[in-house]
């Protein structure tokens, strides 16, 4: 099979996983234990999360190890929205979030917060425009995706994170998709928040963090949470968070290496499609996406079938964020952008990543082109 679903999960790498057996067998006592076993764990977690700060530029008391990506969204957006309704409860988000930052601001909607979601671009990207025009009196957090998780749309947080410090908004940015890939300077940018997650960047799946400037104020969403300083409830999962800092010091110390790499993968499929005269069009301008990630729709043809078509031929691509696959509604992002349902329905989604070959990626291009002529005929 060849895997081209890297923005979906990635494998273990084989560091990533000697470390965990090894913090499994030397430090597994309870990091909250006063003997000396949990106190050499205690001193480890520390380390980590030494680790994982110095990656993103920010504050070592601002890391909270969690579950993953979708529990630090979680926690984030209603931690930072509970603790700041005082001042008011209307949130600005971008509609091409993940899922788990849309349940989360649904849940608050219920709640009596007021959420307004802001027009994405012809490239799926947000405008200061945009916020200008959203943000009210009583507007409090801003929730926008460093990277878009369908599509691969870089949002300028550059722009966007002192626009919204300026204003007094607070800023929740879901990094799931860029960390390891793009450089983050949670300080110098201000942001308020910031989500990873492991299985993303080669790590094991079941481990993430949640980077919260330490001088925002934060209401923690369970009562009498003994772990993470009171951020989360749950025994921490000490060989997990080893792991994952491990391949997050791994990606980002080949990061500038790899994506030059990626990058010329993805030029081979492009000009591969061209010279195949495929009715394929590219989703979102390749100058405003991360090489990983390539957006295709195929000209009347549902994205699903293609899909399935792909993976009986060998090559497992996906129609979207992973958490919403099999289920057949049309693309959030695609439609925000403008597209109708049906446009909507044909995305699909190659994502590369570290055993992508230049062999891989002309077998995909050969497969799709059969996939098209066999639905022609």
């Amino acid at each position: 099979m060849i895997y081209l679903d890297y923005a979906a999960t990635t494998p273990v790498s084989d560091h990533a996983l000697k470390v965990f057996h090894d913090v499994s067998k030397r430090f597994f006592a309870n990091t909250m234990s006063l003997h000396n076993a949990g106190t050499d764990a205690a001193d480890l977690l520390e380390v980590c999360r030494g680790q994982l700060a110095e990656l993103i530029h920010g504050k070592k008391e601002g890391v909270y190890f969690t579950s993953g990506g979708s529990e630090s969204n979680q926690l984030a957006i209603e931690g930072l929205a509970k603790a700041h309704q005082h001042k008011g409860k209307h949130i600005v988000a971008s509609p091409g979030e993940h899922a788990s930052v849309l349940n989360t601001l649904e849940r608050l909607e219920n709640a009596g917060y007021k959420v307004s979601y802001l027009p994405l671009d012809e490239n799926g990207k947000v405008t200061l425009q945009a916020l200008e025009d959203a943000i009210r009196e009583d507007t409090i957090l801003a929730a926008v995706g460093h990277v878009n998780s369908e599509i691969g749309t870089i949002q300028d947080i550059e722009a966007i994170a002192p626009y919204l410090h300026d204003r007094g908004v607070l800023f929740h940015c879901d990094a799931v998709q860029s960390f390891g890939k793009l450089d983050i300077d949670v300080v110098t940018l201000k942001i308020s928040s910031l989500s990873i997650s492991s299985h993303k960047i080669y790590g094991p799946k079941g481990v993430g963090a949640c980077y919260i400037d330490p001088e925002i104020p934060l209401e923690c969403n369970l009562p009498n949470g003994t772990h993470e300083r009171g951020f989360r409830q749950g025994t921490v999962n000490l060989p997990g968070i080893a792991s994952f800092v491990t391949a997050a010091m791994d990606i980002c110390r080949g990061r500038l290496e790899e994506n030059n790499r990626i990058a010329g993968l993805r030029e081979t499929f492009i000009l591969g499609l061209k010279k195949a005269s495929m009715p394929i069009e590219i989703e979102s301008a390749i100058d405003h996406t991360i090489p990983h990630t390539l957006a295709l729709s195929v000209k009347g043809i549902e994205g699903q079938y293609v899909m399935l078509e792909c993976n009986r031929m060998g090559v497992a691509i996906s129609t979207g964020t992973a958490c919403k696959v099999g289920q057949s509604a049309p693309s959030k992002t695609m439609l925000a952008m403008g597209r109708s349902e049906d446009e909507a329905r044909e995305l699909v989604r190659l994502s590369f990543g570290k055993e992508t070959t230049r062999e891989d990626v002309e077998r995909a291009i050969e497969v799709l082109k059969k996939i098209i002529t066999e639905n022609q005929t």
